[in-house]
């Protein structure tokens, strides 16, 4: 095998509290993996203690620090854009990695269209599975991204998208791609948006039961105002992400299926959907720039699956007698 290094990109706010008990472990998982690595800490301007606790109790990590709060994907894209070694690991602050957690994950790259692969990830203090691979299920022309299925085989497992929260990547491959799309900004949909991106170029996105971390659980979000902010940009990413990767007939049957949601929720006075449609609209352009992209680097890689295309080929791969779904919510 190709000589494989590791370097770790974890984007931080405000998550000084955190760093105690997630990276001993995850340099603890790094040391056992026998490869030479790095742990780049991306800040985006974090209000507590984070990178003044990070230099004097973890001098060994490089620590980046954005002027301004930026939101998720161009903190990442700071850290991906300053690694030097052949795999990245995209990491959230509050997952912490169990000691083999990277055993069974080499072999992947033995494959030269391997784009990236995840983890199974369960809870904190218990080992409930939160995240498996992702299963591809279209409602319409719309495409649900949480149903996860687990194998009941040991056969590599294709899924639809790597998890931002554990996502061993190609970086020339990742780097070519320009990283997350910072339309997305500030949170939500970017780690589907970059596998899907991944797919279309004919590369290929993997889930290993055998890679385990554990997750911890946000109860932060309390107000209704910041509940109802929340689901207002959720809403407009996944309109971003259809309008983006969607085409021809299945494009135009989105916008109808949209448009008559959009009437229903208005209709329910659930006004915060209206909202996510204002800003689609408003950013339009965005859109286009974002199709526009994957267009030029399609005729490099001379590959330019469709959506549904990638969502038949996940599919097909998956025989029902080799699988468990685990939920089909959200």
């Amino acid at each position: 095998m190709k000589d494989l290094n590791i370097s770790v990109v974890i984007p931080n706010y405000n998550g000084v509290h955190l760093f105690p008990e997630t990276l001993p472990p995850l340099i603890r998982a790094l040391e056992q993996s026998g490869k030479q690595f790095e742990i780049i800490i991306s800040d985006d301007c974090s209000t507590d203690d984070s990178v003044n606790y990070l230099k004097q109790n973890f001098p060994g990590t490089s620590v980046l620090t954005n002027e301004r709060n930026s939101g998720f994907s161009i903190t990442i894209n700071r850290g991906i854009a300053k690694c030097k070694y052949e795999l990245v690991l995209l990491l959230n602050s509050d997952v912490k990695l169990t000691d083999n957690y990277f055993t069974d994950q080499f072999k992947y790259f033995q494959m030269p269209d391997t784009f990236g692969v995840m983890g199974k990830i369960i809870g904190w203090h218990d080992d409930i599975v939160q995240d498996g691979a992702k299963y591809p299920k279209f409602e319409g022309f719309k495409l649900k991204t949480s149903v996860n299925h687990l194998p009941d085989s040991n056969n590599p497992v294709y899924s639809m998208y790597l998890s931002g929260a554990n996502a061993l990547v190609d970086r020339k491959k990742i780097l070519s791609l320009n990283g997350f799309d910072e339309l997305f900004s500030p949170f939500y949909m970017e780690d589907v948006d970059l596998s899907i991106r991944a797919w279309r170029m004919g590369w290929k996105c993997y889930f290993e039961p055998g890679a385990v971390c554990r997750h911890k659980t946000s109860t932060s979000i309390t107000s209704k105002n910041k509940k109802d902010f929340i689901r207002q940009i959720y809403n407009r990413n996944k309109m971003y992400f259809h309008a983006i990767h969607l085409q021809g007939l299945s494009l135009i049957g989105w916008y109808i299926q949209t448009l008559l949601e959009l009437v229903f929720r208005v209709l329910t006075f659930r006004f915060d959907y209206l909202r996510s449609f204002v800003d689609f609209i408003r950013n339009i352009d965005g859109v286009r720039s974002s199709k526009v992209k994957i267009s030029k680097l399609s005729k490099i890689t001379q590959t330019s699956l469709s959506l549904r295309k990638v969502v038949d080929k996940i599919r097909n791969s998956i025989s029902e007698t080799n699988t468990n779904i685990l939920k089909r919510n959200a």
